[in-house]
């Protein structure tokens, strides 16, 4: 739970605050080859095996029979046996599987069963073991799947479990804490910038003691089953088993690896919860949410459909608006939840929630759709600390900036997505790095002493190498830039990504970077217990826009509100400017502030301003008084007359000057 505690340094510092490839596997579906008997001594280390489609007998097999099950009818293809390339030698010869090498498939090779938990962490470090390590940073609580790697080879916190070179029959094992129906197998290899190493082929055994152990078995064959693994170091590689398998502990037997390299891989497991009729373990902790919402992940078409069934609950108090497209012509859509929808109140702030910067980072997305539900379902129930929200503040939620990245991600699913596919836009863009670098010129012209009297400390302008039509920014991020400056956002926060130091200095918003999760597109049976764990953060820190000082800065003879005054706080380096109906907000830890008010041709007023804390904002308003000269602009503008006070003044000035 990312439970946020706003005391941030009066929020005044720029810094980005921290807070295709093999899909289903055929099972079992090993060249036959000869096979070594548990206990003998295997062949060398780095040995040649034997050629993948010579038989012990010395014959060879020059096809394989598989069959495929399609809308019911069973087609047997025959078709050339693809072999490895030639840097994929096996480290150690694969088990026999039957004669023709052929597997009954009675379904989709689709996960029936949800991951285990090593990729999100339920599953602890204390409930994985290996044979044996390299190092600490490739012990086996690393063989987490999309697990990422330090930046240098021999990191605390490597990339991979990976066996001992020396080690001949390494294994990974995982504890499940109590007897469990396993389905399926997730592999990776190493990630590592530095290294090649990952696991081509292995096995896989249960046990209910650790001690005992029994293999899973080919239908055919009735030999242990082997299933191919990786052909590269970050693509996940799916494989069900032909049985599934109910026992405590469950090991992976790596058979053969990348010649050259290490057995090292990266792993999650499928697994269903089993009835335990003698109550001899303890029940897992149940994960799931009351709140009746739709805890499902959505495509672009079930993300427009649920917005618009919100919409139409609660007509009231939403509506849906585009804030441009995405490379691909994906529209970016906004919920907007208030009291007043569609429009700017005096005095009432606006707040942002954006996610799926990333496209293959869908918590963050689904989490917005809860909330929009959420929201809307406990304002209908009269929820008092909803309808609060929702009087007092604009909520804006943006649940997919990149929505071409997402479609990317959503069709390979959550356990085979990896890493990096559908990080980026369409173009290839990672938007996390494709806003303005602002600080560079603030921290430049603060070192040449510019700043704030030369270059302010506030709303940078964009550098021109920004501007150029030729420039390399997505049409996301220019729709996002253009809505920022279009409502006067002052509390944002961006569930996961970099524009937070873009949008503290281009904008008056400050805005905060959450990390939610160490699985970025957990499954669908975590997202209720995912909702639970975020739920009261998200509501605690849009309150947080209540925290500070709020006001309108005014023209003191006309009592209109004055747009583009500054507001700067002593002490902090770091300016807000006025909306155009001059109401600002300023978020501040409570203490005693000397205030001042600023605007062009007017009189600077500073005032002493106290935040508290109780819930605020504390009002700090502000009037304003024009300059002698400005107030003879206006008047000779307007063809009228020069009072006798403004005339005296003029007077004495002149009288001054000379």
């Amino acid at each position: 739970m990312w439970g946020l505690l706003l005391a941030l340094a009066a929020f005044a510092p720029a810094v980005g605050l921290g807070l295709g490839a093999p899909g289903a596997s055929v099972l079992g579906l090993a060249p036959p080859t000869t096979t070594e008997a548990p206990g003998s001594t295997p062949a060398p280390r780095g040995s040649p095996a034997q050629p993948p489609a010579e038989r012990a007998n010395g014959t060879s097999e020059q096809h394989v029979r598989i069959r495929v099950i399609k809308k019911k009818k069973v087609i047997m293809k025959t078709r050339k046996k693809l072999t490895h390339p030639s840097p994929r030698v096996a480290a150690r010869p694969l088990v026999t599987t039957s004669p023709a090498g052929t597997l009954n498939l009675t379904e989709k090779q689709e996960p029936g069963c949800p991951p285990l938990g090593l990729e999100s962490l339920r599953v602890s470090d204390h409930q994985l073991e290996a044979s044996s390590s390299q190092s600490f940073g490739l012990g086996p609580h690393r063989g987490r799947l999309n697990i990422q790697s330090g930046l240098e080879d021999g990191d605390l916190y490597d990339g991979a479990w990976c066996a001992e070179e020396q080690d001949t029959e390494p294994w990974l094992q995982v504890d499940a804490g109590h007897p469990i129906r396993f389905s399926g197998v997730v592999t990776q290899g190493r990630n590592s910038v530095w290294r090649y190493d990952w696991v081509t082929s292995y096995k896989v055994q249960f046990s209910n003691d650790s001690r005992t152990w029994w293999g899973s078995k080919n239908h055919s064959s009735g030999m242990d089953a082997v299933f191919p693994a990786n052909s590269d170091p970050e693509t996940p590689v799916l494989n069900l088993l032909p049985e599934p398998q109910v026992a405590r502990f469950i090991r992976l037997l790596p058979q053969t690896w990348l010649e050259g390299g290490a057995p090292c891989l990266r792993a999650e497991i499928l697994a269903c919860l089993v009835s335990d009729p003698n109550n001899l373990f303890p029940e897992p902790p149940a994960l799931g949410s009351s709140d009746p919402l739709d805890f499902r992940h959505h495509d672009y078409k079930a993300m427009r459909k649920l917005m618009k069934q919100v919409n139409e609950q609660c007509p009231n108090i939403t509506r849906i608006y585009s804030i441009g497209k995405s490379h691909k012509g994906l529209k970016l859509y906004v919920m907007e939840m208030s009291d007043q929808p569609g429009e700017h109140e005096l005095g009432e702030p606006e707040v942002r929630y954006v996610a799926g910067m990333h496209g293959n980072e869908a918590l963050g997305r689904e989490l917005l759709l809860l909330l929009m539900q959420f929201l809307c379902h406990e304002f209908l129930r009269g929820d008092p600390r909803v309808t609060r929200l929702l009087t007092e503040m604009r909520i804006h939620l943006l649940p997919s900036m990149n929505p071409d990245g997402y479609e990317t991600a959503y069709r390979r699913g959550s356990e085979l997505v990896g890493w990096a596919e559908g990080r980026w836009n369409h173009q290839g863009i990672d938007l996390n790095h494709n806003f303005a670098d602002l600080n560079t010129q603030l921290w430049e012209a603060e070192d040449d002493g510019l700043v704030p009297h030369t270059v302010p400390n506030h709303h940078l302008p964009l550098p021109t190498y920004y501007t150029l039509p030729n420039a390399t920014v997505a049409p996301e991020t220019r729709a996002v830039i253009q809505w920022m400056k279009r409502i006067p956002f002052v509390l944002s926060a961006n569930l996961h990504g970099g524009m937070n130091d873009f949008s503290y200095l281009h904008t008056n918003c400050f805005e905060v970077t959450v990390e939610l999760s160490c699985d970025k597109f957990p499954h669908e049976n975590e997202l209720p217990q995912e909702w639970e764990n975020n739920k009261d953060a998200l509501l605690t820190y849009l309150e947080q826009v209540r925290m500070g000082i709020a006001g309108v800065v005014r023209d003191k003879d006309t009592e209109l509100g004055i747009a583009d005054a500054v507001i700067a706080v002593d002490g902090i380096n770091h300016d807000v400017t006025t909306a155009w109906g001059g109401d600002y907000w300023r978020l501040l830890t409570p203490g005693d502030y000397m205030v001042t008010a600023s605007a062009e041709g007017y009189h600077k007023v500073t005032r002493s301003c106290r935040v508290t804390f109780e819930e605020g904002p504390v009002p700090c308003n502000f009037l304003l008084t024009k300059t002698p000269k400005e107030r003879l602009r206006e008047l000779l503008a307007a063809g009228a007359k020069i009072p006798p006070d403004l005339r005296r003044r003029l007077e004495r000035l002149r009288g001054r000057r000379n």
